[in-house]
């Protein structure tokens, strides 16, 4: 007889949607051992693997996906029972999955957020930095309720809300050559030195595709875990920056920097909310979405 409680579920779905046992459990606030535990008897009570594990991490089987699903609908409904009456309790309760870009992460919803969370004590938001891509096929998959996307990518059949409007610019130290311009294409970027976030971001995964589809590579000198950290190596002279223009004109108030407009289509970044079905998140979860549509 299977005898899978929400732990295991909830644990199940953190590994897949992490790719690694280990970082699942940490999601899951469980110790590796005990995780494992757990993946070995929810087998064991299946009589069927769960889980492929190679070198580089975990898939679920074809077991695994079927459980996944139902695993993702059941925690779902349960998200919606304490929203539904987590309004008996004095307020809100629950936990709100977002999925965003680098663009939106950095710029926009720092301060969305803390308006938000002051408002509802009792509600935690789960955030991970994503591409645009990943993002619509993760939210179309149940992996998060709410997504944060560039414009331009496809969204399928989800449901879609206009969030904020930003480009992203080339910035470089005052007295550099290109400083004087009133546009350059990222194909010219591309032959200087750059500095930019570190390889696991999103932007610079984006980026690197776009430099691969030129045929260049990027020449990243030196990477960094922030914007504002881009800058300032700019600044100094180090290589050339690609940064959201609400970050340069910021940085440019105490950075002796320029901001040079791109060119191409790309840079312009309207971004856009995605998720499956409003009406089907909990009630704290629609407030969140009309709070960032606001």
């Amino acid at each position: 007889m299977m005898r899978f409680d929400l732990v295991d579920l909830n644990l199940f779905r953190h590994i897949v949607e992490a790719g690694s046992i280990t970082h699942g459990a940490e999601r899951a606030n469980l110790a590796l051992a005990a995780a494992s535990t757990r993946i070995r008897a929810m087998e064991e009570s299946l009589g069927a693997a769960l889980l492929l594990r190679g070198r580089q991490g975990v898939s679920p089987t074809p077991a695994g996906r079927a459980l996944l699903a139902h695993a993702r609908e059941i925690l779902g409904q349960i998200e919606r029972m304490q929203g539904d009456l987590s309004v008996f309790a004095g307020g809100a309760v629950g936990q709100i999955r977002v999925l965003s870009n680098t663009n939106a992460l950095t710029e926009f919803l720092p301060e969305a957020l803390s308006a938000y969370l002051a408002l509802h004590t009792g509600v935690s938001v789960d955030i991970e930095e994503k591409t645009s891509d990943e993002i619509v096929w993760l939210v179309a998959d149940g992996a998060a309720d709410l997504g944060i996307v560039a414009g331009t990518v496809d969204t399928g059949t989800l449901q879609t809300f206009p969030f904020r409007h930003d480009r992203f610019v080339l910035v470089v130290a005052a007295g550099h050559a290109l400083a004087a311009r009133a546009q350059v294409g990222f194909a010219e970027v591309l032959e200087h030195d750059l500095v930019g976030l570190d390889r696991p971001s999103a932007l610079t995964r984006f980026l690197s595709d776009k430099a691969a589809r030129i045929g260049r590579p990027m020449r990243l000198r030196v990477q960094l875990r922030s914007f504002d950290a881009v800058c300032r190596l700019v600044e100094c002279g180090v290589g050339l920056g690609i940064v959201p223009e609400t970050t340069a004109r910021r940085a440019r108030r105490g950075m002796e920097i320029a901001m040079v407009p791109l060119e191409d289509a790309w840079a312009a970044r309207d971004l856009k909310l995605c998720l499956r079905a409003l009406d089907a998140l909990p009630p704290f979860a629609q407030d969140f979405v009309a709070h960032l549509r606001g």
